[in-house]
């Protein structure tokens, strides 16, 4: 089979959507030039999109439009690399994903234990925040939660009583171990992402729990995030505005 001819059988296998490198192909070394320019050929005639240097997919055209590729597809290499996790999606797509908001803006944040250097790719700014947990496929939700309750404030069409009350759900739904990992995740977090984590677990009705992040905070400290009284009616003890 000629290259040309096995590039466009892979290709029509694909995934609409899925995110492809020159890597996806097995080729020889030798081959590679022949591959970049049957994908250059195919990205002109419009069969592929070029993401960004050495990254395509087929678009995914609907009766409203061509769609975006979907996020994790766009940063799945900076999320696990050899079977090991590295990273997970949080931030806006976290905003989006726990129904906090609709938005879906163009920026992807990628909670990591390294720090490094923002990039881009396409129509896409990429940003990563540091996590002092370790990461592991089965915490990557409460961190989520965590990395949410610290962003509180920044979260686009919504206010912070209308995220608290959808955080408070989520919270109330975890249980007891769960809870607990929360907050001994929290502890590695800035002391105001700690009140209002603890404040929220004190909420679901487990004060033992949340009295390990209590007792982690200076109890001179005022945090203030702007939460009436009627979404979390504890605030007073956890020293929370």
């Amino acid at each position: 089979m000629k290259v040309t001819d096995y590039i466009t059988d892979k290709i029509n296998r694909l995934p609409l959507g899925y995110i492809f490198t020159y890597d996806d192909f097995d080729l020889e070394v030798a081959q590679i030039d022949s591959v970049i320019k049957a994908l250059g050929r195919m990205v002109k005639t419009g069969k592929i999109r070029r993401l960004s240097p050495g990254r395509f997919y087929k678009p995914r055209i609907t009766e409203f439009g061509e769609l975006k590729p979907e996020i994790y597809q766009v940063v799945k290499d900076l999320l696990e690399q050899d079977g090991k996790i590295t990273g997970y999606l949080t931030g806006y797509s976290s905003f989006n994903q726990l129904g906090l908001t609709t938005q879906v803006p163009g920026q992807i944040q990628i909670g990591t234990n390294k720090v490094k250097k923002g990039m881009k790719r396409g129509m896409f700014k990429i940003s990563f925040l540091r996590q002092a947990n370790r990461i592991t496929k089965e915490n990557i939700p409460l961190l989520r939660i965590l990395d949410t309750i610290q962003y509180i404030k920044d979260i686009p069409d919504s206010s912070v009583d209308q995220s608290c009350m959808i955080l408070l759900t989520l919270i109330n739904k975890e249980n007891i171990q769960e809870k607990a990992q929360l907050a001994s995740l929290a502890l590695k977090y800035k002391p105001a992402t700690r009140a209002l984590t603890g404040a929220m677990i004190d909420m679901s009705g487990q004060k033992e729990i949340a009295s390990i992040l209590l007792k982690s905070l200076n109890p001179a400290s005022i945090y203030a995030f702007n939460i009436a009284e009627a979404i979390l009616p504890n605030k007073g003890q956890w020293n929370i505005l």
